[in-house]
């Protein structure tokens, strides 16, 4: 009797580089799944992550050549890069480690925001950019993370809602409010965020996906400006995708090119 299910003699070890909702899907989606092992490395920022399944490890390299040193030593086939998208330090490192030791590399990442018609978007190069763009006097709903805060700390004459997972280390504005939550969020969480708070301008970075795009569209339907910080210039020479699906099937058809 014929079986149509393929035997693997080998094991395709990976490394996941996460701590976002992709790469928390990414190690769902083979858990389990002959031949393919998974190991999600996790950067350790955030004091209470969310864990993905399988295999996981908490803190950074300490740069690439200690990452392509852990490649080797850990018998990694491949690297898929499911980092932030502003993320670039790991990303660059992910680059040049695998470019050293000839691990494949795929760099899984969310499609920026793009704005629709209503919108009323500046885009912005940074974050102190955006920290001398703020209108003095205005009430402003700063949802960029802890990372980043202290850009905005000599910014006197405006009142900050600073929203993150963790409390922001450094200084910080001195009209500051925080607010301590974790999304996904929607729309109508939003818009009460934002009339509650009186808020005049939403500051955030391009990060895209769902997970916090109901800001966007609460700033929308209420007509508030959003300054939106630019991702940082990148420039890899892997493949790119933009979805769970296609780094899954790229995985696959690596095992099976094995």
């Amino acid at each position: 009797m014929e079986c149509d299910e393929t035997v693997f003699d080998e094991t395709v070890r990976v490394l996941i580089l996460g701590g976002t909702s992709e790469s928390r899907a990414l190690a769902a989606a083979v858990d389990g799944m002959p031949g393919i092992q998974t190991i999600t490395s996790l950067a350790g920022r955030v004091a209470d992550p969310i864990l993905p399944v399988g295999q996981t490890r908490i803190g950074g390299f300490g740069g690439s050549d200690k990452l392509a040193v852990w490649l080797r030593d850990n018998g990694i086939d491949a690297v898929v890069d499911a980092t932030h998208p502003f993320a670039a330090t790991i990303g660059a490192h992910a680059e040049r480690a695998t470019r050293a030791t000839g691990v494949a590399l795929l760099v899984l990442t969310r499609p920026p925001w793009i704005p629709g018609e209503g919108d009323r978007w500046t885009s912005v190069a940074s974050l102190p950019d955006a920290a001398a763009s703020v209108t003095p006097g205005s009430r402003v709903f700063l949802t960029i993370g802890r990372q980043g805060v202290h850009h905005f700390a000599h910014v006197e004459d405006s009142w900050f809602l600073v929203r993150a997972i963790d409390p922001p280390t450094g200084p910080v504005p001195p009209r500051m409010t925080l607010l301590l939550d974790r999304g996904p969020f929607d729309t109508d969480h939003e818009s009460t965020v934002l009339g509650d708070n009186r808020i005049d301008v939403v500051i955030t970075k391009n990060s895209g996906g769902d997970m916090t795009r109901a800001k966007l569209d609460a700033a929308r339907a209420a007509s508030i400006p959003v300054l939106m910080v630019a991702r940082p210039e990148t420039s890899t020479s892997a493949q790119t995708v933009h979805e769970v699906d296609a780094a899954v099937a790229w995985l696959t058809n690596r095992l099976s090119g094995r």
